[in-house]
């Protein structure tokens, strides 16, 4: 008898970094200025068209200080997104609250991370505190207990009925992280390079808990379970690098078959043997060397070898021209990443 072929249903999903998204006349770190209305028109106005060149059905995105400034970009993309969420940085009155609540003010102290997609939206979810026995301290900080930008979980359904998680996350920065009081002002020397070297590893401690942490919610939500999972975002150290692999444990595959249930695998390296892989497979532009802090990440349920595989990855593509254009605030200082992924519909 003659095999046949599978059907598939297609899924665009791209993840963007967007550098300090906020509304105009905001002051989002005290030590910048704000937008004014000039500098706000021209931010927007590039990330629509940077949405639009995507034409993604699942954005996830980092660095947004406003709601009301996401969806200002995505309705200048000219693009329909039903669903738009960017919890923490909200800027309408909460839910059911009586006539004449003020609006939030949006994120405040730092940025947050949402999603926005044009697939029906089952649930979603903020993950603020670690797992229990999770927390760590931190050398002149105290316990680190919580996400400072909390991963979001969407649960999606496409348009044949397949369920599919998608999370958007953004790690701690490699930025060294000085001892500051309650108004921002410096608690020690920054140009004592020693103090720095303990500032760079409160950075790493912070980022690797969170790691951990995040690592816990994957397990959760693909142990025992066969619905696929997309993890993407700004993970602030490339794909190999031990806090990137805390999240995706993707090494412990070669000796523990039964990894893969839990595991997840860089979608640029899994895609299919008719991609176009290229050398400008970068995100991001440190000190003239490239890097690739934005990432995707799949389950087992998108890698076609595996015995398990409901789909695969068709092609990645970075969207990184815009690097190479010279500083302005308008334009992000990472690239976006889009993967087409495919699932089968039978």
């Amino acid at each position: 008898m003659q095999d046949i072929p599978p059907n598939y249903a297609t899924l665009f999903v791209a993840t963007c970094n967007l550098l300090n998204l906020a509304n105009p006349h905001r002051v989002y770190y005290e030590n910048q200025d704000a937008y004014d209305e000039r500098e706000y028109e021209r931010k927007i106005a590039w990330t629509g068209e940077r949405f639009h060149a995507l034409n993604a059905d699942v954005l996830a995105v980092q660095e947004v200080w406003d709601e009301s400034a996401l969806k200002a970009a995505i309705a200048r993309s000219g693009l329909r997104y039903d669903f738009v969420s960017v919890p923490g940085a909200e800027n309408t009155p909460p839910p059911a609250s009586p006539p004449g609540t003020p609006a939030r003010p949006g994120a405040q102290g730092t940025p947050r991370v949402g999603i926005a997609t044009r697939l029906q939206v089952d649930e979603v979810r903020s993950f603020v505190d670690f797992p229990p026995g999770f927390g760590v301290e931190v050398p002149g900080l105290g316990p680190h207990t919580r996400f400072e930008r909390p991963p979001l979980l969407a649960t999606l359904r496409m348009k044949h009925g397949q369920q599919v998680h998608v999370l958007t996350v953004h790690l701690k920065s490699k930025r060294p992280k000085f001892l500051q009081d309650a108004q921002g002002h410096a608690l020690e020397d920054r140009e004592d390079r020693k103090v720095g070297v303990m500032a760079s590893l409160r950075s790493l401690v912070m980022r690797g808990v969170e790691a951990a942490a995040l690592r816990c919610i994957v397990i959760d939500l693909l142990q025992g379970t066969n619905t696929p999972l997309v993890v993407m975002g700004d993970f602030n150290d490339d794909p190999h690098s031990v806090t990137t692999q805390l999240v995706a444990a993707t090494s412990e595959v070669a000796y523990d078959k039964a990894a893969r249930d839990v595991a997840l695998f860089n979608a640029y390296e899994m895609q299919g043997e008719s991609a176009l892989k290229k050398d400008v497979a970068y995100s991001h532009i440190h000190q003239g060397f490239p890097a690739v802090l934005d990432q995707i990440f799949v389950s087992e349920e998108f890698v076609a070898t595996s015995r398990r595989s409901l789909g695969d990855v068709r092609r990645v593509d970075y969207f990184n021209d815009h690097l190479h254009e010279g500083r302005d605030r308008s334009r992000s200082d990472h690239g976006f990443v889009r993967a087409l992924l495919r699932l089968r519909t039978d």
